[in-house]
């Protein structure tokens, strides 16, 4: 009989603990590491040569959206193409569970609004064989999947099951009653396995108002009350288990650092901080958010941040995305049918508004680039700025230079707006800073405008190997162990005697991101932009082979994984 199930052979293992690589065998028995060393005499069902590779813990992403593309895509790709092996969904306060059966609909739009994951694909392919979340718990258990999954218990359908949507939506404050009942939901949801709770509470206005629903009022927890807020975080210390994330964004900046310091002050639990987003229109704040989380590190405050590290910046049509939500004018010109939107984006009342808008917000408009048009007698503009652009046009101003070629073209222009993290010494500073988790891919989420679960690929060869910007037992430790840690996952993130085989063996001078391809490969007939990558010869999930070559295995053997 076998000594192991699989035996990989003189790899040059990174064991996720930032000790140094060293060469050794690994042996994997019933989905578990169950050797480390020289294993020269033993024998095994598959042996794999890794001479000259990297034999390193899967990845583990802690930001992604995969709550229904997990329904029909079992790789949860772009994730599992680039050695993630574990994700977490239900970010941001937005899921999919608990909603009753006339709120689906609703849902499904709201989801396609804040997260741009297509509602035709959803109408498709979503089994909807629950209402309450221990049903979508049970529903996505028994899902087969390529990927293991943690859940958050999302708090905008929880606010709205036990408020109802017009109370909820109006930011009343809920009774004691409502708080007991919101506090015995989220119970409920961590006894069918959900890892923790997550929210987003941004200004429902103003500038920094942005990933608002699909009529422009607020998502619920937006306007939702600090108390409740803290009543959650009482149910985590309760029970002394689950981790919190929450992208909270005020416009008053003591009262948002006091909120999230009083987040986990109550909790004691892990508090996942989104974003550390480096920006060439505010190249400071990074700088500020690190040393403020330095700050509740020495206070004992277990604050982690998540910074955003890809430079892939967004592809996108006016029809499927409004990177410029953050403005109010923008924001209702993206609203209704394509022939209204093409009316409003037409209408020169609204130009200025729009004009004066863009300079403000996230992306300067000017620095935009006309990626692909969609006539041939507009060829000429392709891969110049809309500042070019509105030169070529005898137009006065950026904005209409995109405005006026998106009309003319109906909606189906492609621009592409640069990262704004993309100036020196952006990453560089995010990578030296030993307790940041590099990420996030939003995996799932803006299907057609980014494909940032290439995160992974782009640290390791970009970064670290060429680069060097830090080490690749830093970095390794940093994409696995680390957010192992802050998710409570003691069995995975190192590779470790007794520890599950999530495993990756790579080429690391092969390693790349490929070129963005359009993928139709969506239910519904929808399509997405995708990149796949190079240089992933193995994946193992749970001891199970789901990546060779770079190719997707038939393996399923992904798990819900629980927090501790």
């Amino acid at each position: 009989m076998p000594d192991f199930d699989v035996l990989i052979r003189n790899g040059i293992i990174i064991d996720g603990n930032q000790t140094p690589r060293f060469q050794a065998d690994l042996g994997i028995s019933d989905g578990r590491i169950a050797g480390i060393g020289r294993l020269g005499r033993s024998s095994a069902t598959r042996e794999i040569d890794a001479s000259g590779l990297i034999v390193a813990p899967g990845f583990i992403d802690l930001h992604t959206h995969y709550d229904a593309q997990v329904f029909w895509d079992p790789h949860c790709s772009t994730s599992g193409w680039h050695g993630v092996t574990s994700v977490t969904v239900g970010n941001c306060g937005f899921g999919l569970a608990p909603v009753s059966e006339p709120a689906r609909e609703r849902a499904m739009r709201s989801l396609t609004r804040v997260e741009a994951i297509p509602i035709a694909a959803m109408r498709e392919a979503l089994p909807w064989d629950w209402t309450d979340f221990p049903g979508f718990m049970s529903s996505i258990t028994h899902t087969p999947k390529a990927m293991n999954l943690m859940v958050f218990a999302p708090l905008s359908p929880f606010l709205i099951e036990v408020m109802g949507f017009e109370r909820a939506k109006a930011g009343e404050r809920p009774t004691p009653d409502e708080h007991r009942a919101q506090r015995r939901l989220l119970h409920e949801a961590m006894d069918a396995g959900a890892c923790g709770w997550s929210a987003q509470v941004m200004p429902p206005d103003g500038p920094q108002a942005f990933q608002l629903d699909f009529d422009g009022t607020p998502m619920v927890t937006d306007v939702m009350h600090d108390e409740t807020l803290l009543e959650l975080a009482e149910v985590l210390a309760e029970r002394n288990e689950g981790f919190i994330q929450a992208t909270i964004a005020l416009p008053d900046p003591a009262h948002q650092v006091k909120l999230i310091e009083q987040i986990a002050q109550t909790s004691g639990r892990p508090y996942v901080f989104n974003a550390v987003h480096p920006s060439y229109l505010a190249p400071e704040f990074h700088k500020q958010a690190i040393a403020w989380l330095d700050d509740c590190r020495r206070r004992g405050l277990r604050v982690y941040g998540h910074a955003t590290t890809s430079r892939v910046g967004q592809v996108f049509e006016l029809q499927d995305f409004n990177i410029w939500d953050a403005s109010e004018a923008w924001r209702d010109a993206t609203m209704g049918s394509r022939e209204e939107q093409k009316a409003k984006f037409a209408d020169p009342e609204r130009r200025p508004a729009l004009r004066a808008a863009v300079v403000t917000t996230t992306l300067p408009i000017g620095m935009t680039e006309i990626l692909e048009v969609a006539l041939p007698e507009h060829k000429e503009y392709e891969g110049l700025t809309a500042e070019e652009v509105a030169k070529r046009m005898g137009v006065p101003h950026a904005a209409d230079a995109i405005l006026d070629l998106a009309v003319a073209e109906d909606l189906a222009t492609v621009f592409h707006a640069r990262g704004s993290n993309d100036f020196p010494g952006a990453v560089e500073d995010v990578l030296a800073h030993e307790f940041l988790m590099p990420g996030f891919s939003d995996g799932g989420a803006h299907t057609k405008t980014f494909t940032a679960g290439r995160f992974t690929t782009e640290i390791i060869s970009e970064f670290v190997r060429d680069a060097e910007m830090c080490t690749l037992e830093h970095a390794h430790w940093r994409l696995s162990t680390l957010p192992a840690h802050v998710a409570g996952l003691r069995d995975r993130g190192t590779l470790e005697v007794g520890q599950a085989a999530d495993v990756i063996i790579y080429d690391l001078e092969a390693l790349s991101v490929l070129p963005v391809e359009i993928a139709h490969d969506l239910p519904g007939d929808e399509w997405r932009r995708i990149q796949r990558a190079r240089g992933y010869r193995y994946v193992f999930v749970n001891g199970e082979l789901t990546l060779e070559d770079d190719r997707e295995t038939e393996a399923r053997s992904g798990q819900i994984l629980h927090t501790f």
